[in-house]
């Protein structure tokens, strides 16, 4: 691969809902320039992008992966971005360091909602975008009904779309495209070129007339001289679209078939034209020693390269993917690693294409590379120089809320399994693990089901860690209600010496603090240097929990007496002797089991909002209040966790992928007696059950 300077890179990523042909589109682009011979397939596991042993199980695409097309002097670096919902941050990534974005949608299927979610992030990256009407050649296929609901989407947005394509034929007959900007016909992958069919002549005149017109708000100098003229030059006219594409206004829509090859030559000419080089990006900063600094593509500036994403194998080692924003990076140079303060060694510097290895002498600002071997880089850190220190912010992700609890499956897999979870969630910034505090489980949230278990997967085929997946316990909190006091003698008599410890104590529910312990002890009943000992077991009992098995907490102990032997008595017959009164007492006290109620926002097309509602109700939700947002409902409501675990599946079938949620810890609240009573039971079977073991 030849060098390529900042002017002549383009870095556009594909996003879409998924299988509207993004992976086959990319291998189109491939075979037309002459980077691959044939045409590989998703389902034979044979498409350059999708090269994960796990992509080829699933038949989907689960990683981006940067696919260099060289083309007209050019290099596009095409992001191919999975589609499906659970790996939605890889699509994030992707567009973080992109400078445009193509949405791709099915001619058959129309905008569906991972278009419509593409369109949602493309705005937050503040990203110029292409629609391209795919599939064309499918026997349902319909260019005018999938244009005229673009048209009516884009325009819901307060944007503007440009017909730059219009199909030769259709379904089964569809053989080219004709391309409004340079009205010339594209027959097939688009070697050939042609002049316009006469049945077609009518309809690109007019398409031609109007993007004249569009390109003509570009420049107030290109309105006088079109309103002087009635026409522009193509370089002109160009020139207008750039403008009015570039800065978001308008929005092309162009026509294709990817598994056919069908416009691809078309469609890879318009990106060349049509999407802005780095130097006409989006703007994007850094944080200098001084503040924000505005970064400019340009070699010559100091450097600032940020990390979007990293792979770990155990054969190839560890793989970090960056784009350098500004400045250039040289093979082997020393790089300065801002979040990690440390020094790393670009010493396997190459551009990848697939799985494909091109090594790289030296990285221009614009474009995008990898690097083999680092040793602290992570997802989200920036390349900068030592003295010149620069931060780029990492992009918000969606947050991960499908938890599930991970287990070892055998006692050598125990060893592995924080350091591989770690791993993984250093290379999937949608993925994070804790250790519950309360039920000390291992616990792994990320965006639903099939995401969740493509990581443990990972885990087993790269990392060789078996993990088992349960659904996490509650962390319920029991607690007492009212005042009690109980009294317990423990007494054992065996040949040699005996046990003997006696208590009496009062206990009272605490809202001020977690556990205050104090005696009220008068007389020589009990001397105070057994105090510690009661103290220890009331407080071994608190953290285990009195009666269901979760931590007690907000409780006052009072100890008033109790009966000593001077023979038999022993701190660890005061440990037994409080522990059990304590537990007596708790039966008297009112005991109740507290849960911890989420503080839930659920964001839902107006047309669910009923549904979504009567769901939360059936799940002890309590409506808070609603807001409205561009077409949406936010519904706010306090729900109980143990009514959430899974929600976000929940949420996507009633909703039909539109909706989605945020929700954070808000208060505990009392268990109702009819669910309580069902996790009491089930713990004491718990309890029966390891006893008879």
């Amino acid at each position: 691969m030849k060098e390529y300077t900042t002017e002549f890179l383009r870095n556009v990523a594909l996003v879409s809902h998924g299988g509207a042909g993004k992976t086959m589109l990319a291998e189109s682009f491939l075979r037309a320039t002459g980077a691959t011979t044939r045409l590989g397939k998703v389902e034979d596991g044979t498409a350059v992008s999708d090269y994960d042993d796990e992509e080829h199980r699933r038949k989907i695409s689960i990683y981006s992966s940067v696919i260099p097309i060289e083309h007209r002097d050019h290099k596009i670096n095409i992001i191919d971005a999975p589609g499906y919902t659970d790996f939605v941050g890889e699509a994030i990534s992707a567009l973080s360091v992109a400078d445009g974005a193509i949405i791709l949608v099915d001619a058959v299927s129309g905008i569906e909602v991972g278009a419509e979610l593409a369109w949602r992030y493309c705005d937050e990256f503040n990203l110029p975008r292409f629609f391209v009407i795919n599939k064309m050649d499918r026997d349902n296929a319909d260019f005018q009904k999938t244009y005229d609901a673009i048209k009516d989407f884009v325009e819901a947005h307060g944007k503007r779309v440009v017909q730059v394509h219009i199909p030769i034929g259709e379904k089964q007959n569809f053989k080219g495209v004709v391309d409004v900007i340079g009205m010339k016909a594209y027959i097939g992958d688009g070697k050939i070129i042609e002049d316009i069919p006469a049945e077609l002549k009518e309809a690109a005149d007019a398409a031609h007339f109007s993007m004249v017109e569009d390109a003509a708000e570009g420049e107030d100098e290109l309105m006088e001289k079109y309103l002087e003229n009635g026409s522009l030059s193509d370089g002109e006219m160009v020139r207008g679209l750039e403008d009015v594409v570039y800065n978001g206004s308008f929005v092309p829509v162009f026509c294709a078939a990817g598994a056919r090859e069908i416009g691809t030559i078309a469609l890879l000419n318009d990106i060349i034209d049509l999407m802005p080089p780095p130097a006409h990006g989006p703007k994007r900063v850094a944080q200098g020693k001084d503040g924000e600094e505005v970064l400019k593509s340009s070699d010559s500036e100091p450097l600032a390269a940020y990390v979007w994403k990293t792979t770990a194998d155990p054969f190839v080692g560890k793989m970090t993917y960056f784009r350098v924003l500004q400045g250039s990076i040289q093979a082997d140079a020393h790089v300065w690693n801002q979040n990690k303060n440390a020094d790393e060694r670009m010493s396997g510097l190459h551009f990848q294409r697939g799985k494909e290895v091109i090594p790289a002498k030296v990285v221009h600002a614009g474009d995008i590379a990898a690097v083999s071997k680092l040793s602290v880089t992570a997802t989200g850190d920036t390349f900068c120089d030592k003295g010149h220190p620069l931060t780029v912010a990492k992009p918000k992700f969606p947050a991960a809320l499908y938890r599930v609890a991970i287990a070892p499956k055998t006692q050598a897999d125990a060893a592995k399994i924080s350091p591989t979870l770690t791993k993984l969630c250093e290379e999937d910034l949608t993925l994070i693990w804790q250790n519950d505090p309360i039920t000390h489980e291992t616990v792994l949230q990320g965006m639903g089901d099939q995401h969740i278990d493509v990581a443990i997967h990972r885990a087993q085929a790269k990392f060789q860690v078996g993990l088992g997946t349960h659904q996490p316990r509650i962390p319920y909190r029991e607690g007492i209600t009212r005042k009690a006091s109980a009294q317990y003698r423990h007494k054992k008599q065996t040949g040699g010496a005996g046990q003997f410890g006696e208590v009496h104590l009062r206990i009272e529910p605490l809202p001020s603090a977690d556990f205050e312990f104090d005696d009220e002890l008068v007389g020589m009943n009990l001397s105070k240097s057994y105090l510690a000992p009661i103290e220890k077991g009331i407080k071994a009992t608190m953290e285990r929990g009195a009666f269901a098995g979760y931590p007690m907490s907000n409780v006052k102990v009072i100890v008033y007496d109790g009966k000593e032997h001077e023979v038999d008595s022993k701190p660890v017959a005061f440990e037994i002797a409080g522990r059990e009164a304590f537990k007596l007492a708790v039966q008297e006290a009112g005991p109740v089991l507290f849960e911890p109620i989420m503080n839930v926002r659920v964001t839902v097309p107006d047309a669910n909002m009923g549904d979504v509602m009567s769901d939360l109700n059936t799940r002890r939700g309590r409506v808070q209040g609603t807001d409205s947002e561009r077409g949406n409902t936010v519904i706010v409501a306090h729900v109980p966790m143990a009514e959430m675990t899974r929600y976000t599946t929940q949420l996507r079938s009633i909703t039909g992928g539109r909706g989605y949620f945020t929700m954070e810890l808000d208060h505990y609240d009392v268990v109702p007696t009819h669910v309580a009573g069902a996790i009491i039971e089930a713990h004491k079977k718990e309890m029966e059950g390891k006893k008879e073991e």
